[in-house]
């Protein structure tokens, strides 16, 4: 594929500009064993596994380290399979599980991966307490007692809890990259004070993964080294450059040209614009992320049954999901995404104005004004403003505020959005990171929450809270899956909080790229089996 001299070098002179000497500038063709990323990776705050918690930190600490369990990345749906762990078992009382760890592994310093090393990387991220830890310490686990509860003896690991949880919750949650594990001798070179090697591994890695951290400029572009000699294989693709590219019509360009082999930021319609280019292709993944509505208890109007129900029938799912929508939400009204355990494949709720207003004047209410406080993003003011104009032709008047995104996270977490529309994303791999934030509200009087119903003032029934809770207990998986799709059923019929759409995640690519994966629900993007033909 060739492109003018002139944009070749405006081209070159503008990636070497961005990128530090490790990261090598821009090509007409990528080179057959590099593939080059354009993505949106100005949320990464850190590249410690113990501290990142954005997505494009993740996607980066997926491919640095090994998990004791972990995912195929050609075979999401069989769950989670054995990685650092070769096998387990759980005590006859339920609370202790014990990690068998895999023989002859190493980590990227040549250092021998053992039960040792798993044990002190799961008590460090206990003990930094950083965003993520509370995956681990839902468990019982403390910085005072996660010593003698998380524990290695020759090459078996042994976690013990408070509860006998169920063996799925637990190893869905080792499948986190805040369970990752690290090389503890190579992490301890690098210790600051108390930090455990926060600010060492903040840039830099210390895994066992199938790629190490060539280079990482924030802002800018993230470069990934194959580890050969990984115990699962060498990576076909032998360096990985991810380059932050905001705008989709320049991801879009930069694919067209062969100067990428996959933008992941695409909206629908350059999406659409690169129908009938035979040299890409396009690959629909569901995500796990939900955009809902919820509607807040504290509003007069809202707080009112009829007004719930009303608002079922108010959203036009299929127009949206068909036009600004199209490709990459797809209706789902329930809060588990597809791709997880109990995940519910029901949508019961129909656009229809003339059941709103029916249901409206029948409980006697025949206008009412309503605001929401929406993050100045286009497809949620998109949202909002097909939501207004159909809540109009029930007679209920919707006031939009539009806001930034911080604005209005300050005010929904302060409970004063009375409508909120925006995204949820799973906090880990277990159906209870949705249900424990969807259907638990402790204490809806408390003067600080951190769940969605508590943020909605949703004071959710005992019994749901009680159903929510025997599901994260119970250790047949099948009938755990019966649990939580009972939940949702019930959760849909009466809840002020509505699941409306999926996220899908459209990636668009070379057509010779074969084995990618963005992770789909459950996880983040993985490149070690990905491979390049013609």
């Amino acid at each position: 594929m060739t492109i003018s001299l002139t944009a070749r070098a405006l081209l070159l002179a503008s990636t070497v500009a961005l990128a530090p000497a490790a990261l090598p500038a821009a090509w007409a063709e990528t080179p057959a064993d590099t593939l080059v990323v354009a993505a949106t990776i100005d949320d990464i705050i850190s590249l410690d596994p113990a501290q990142s918690f954005e997505f494009s930190g993740n996607d980066v600490t997926q491919s640095l380290y090994d998990r004791l369990v972990d995912f195929d990345p050609l075979a999401l749906d069989k769950g989670f399979q054995p990685s650092l762990a070769e096998s387990w078992e759980v005590s006859e009382d339920g609370k202790t599980i014990t990690l068998t760890m895999k023989e002859g592994v190493k980590f990227q310093s040549g250092n021998p991966v053992r039960a040792e090393d798993a044990a002190w990387s799961l008590q460090r991220a206990v003990k930094l307490d950083k965003s993520p830890a509370f995956i681990l310490t839902q468990f019982g686990l403390t910085p005072d007692n996660v010593e003698q509860m998380v524990k290695a003896d020759g090459n078996k690991l042994t976690i013990t809890m408070d509860q006998p949880y169920a063996e799925s919750f637990v190893l869905n949650c080792l499948t986190a990259s805040v369970a990752s594990v690290v090389d503890k001798e190579t992490a301890l070179q690098h210790v600051e004070g108390d930090d455990l090697a926060n600010t060492w591994l903040t840039t830099n890695g210390a895994g066992s993964g199938p790629y190490s951290l060539g280079a990482w400029r924030p802002n800018e572009a993230v470069q990934l080294i194959a580890n050969d000699a990984y115990w699962g294989g060498a990576p076909a693709m032998k360096r990985v450059i991810v380059k932050n590219v905001q705008e989709s019509s320049a991801q879009r360009l930069q694919l067209e040209k062969g100067d990428i082999d996959v933008a992941r930021n695409l909206t629908p319609s350059d999406v659409e614009g690169l129908a009938g280019n035979d040299a890409i292709k396009v690959i629909d993944e569901p995500r796990g992320r939900i955009l809902y509505m919820g509607m807040s208890q504290k509003d007069p109007l809202l707080s009112q049954a009829p007004v719930q129900q009303a608002m079922r029938h108010l959203v036009d799912f299929d127009g949206m999901a068909n036009s600004f929508l199209k490709g990459q939400w797809k209706v789902h009204q329930a809060f588990l995404p597809e791709g997880y355990l109990g995940a519910l494949d029901q949508n019961p709720w129909k656009y229809d104005v003339e059941a709103a207003k029916k249901i409206l004047t029948d409980a006697g209410i025949t206008s009412g004004t309503i605001t929401t406080k929406v993050r100045d993003l286009r497809e949620y003011l998109d949202v909002a403003q097909t939501l207004q104009a159909s809540m109009a032709q029930a007679g209920l008047t919707l006031n939009i505020e539009q806001m930034t995104g911080a604005q209005v996270l300050d005010a929904y977490r302060a409970r004063e959005v009375p409508i909120f529309l925006g995204e949820w994303g799973p906090d880990y791999a277990d159906p209870n990171t949705n249900a424990s934030t969807f259907a638990i509200n402790p204490d809806n009087a408390a003067e600080k929450g951190s769940t969605l119903a508590w943020r909605n003032s949703y004071d959710v029934p005992k019994a749901m809270q009680d159903k929510v809770i025997a599901a994260t207990l119970e250790g047949d998986s099948e009938k755990r899956k019966a649990m939580y799709m009972d939940i949702q059923t019930e959760y849909q019929a009466s809840a002020p909080i509505l699941p409306l759409f999926q996220r899908v995640e459209q990636n668009a690519m070379q057509k010779g790229i074969e084995g990618w994966s963005a992770g789909g629900a459950v996880t983040s993007v993985m490149y070690h089996k990905v491979t390049k033909g013609q």
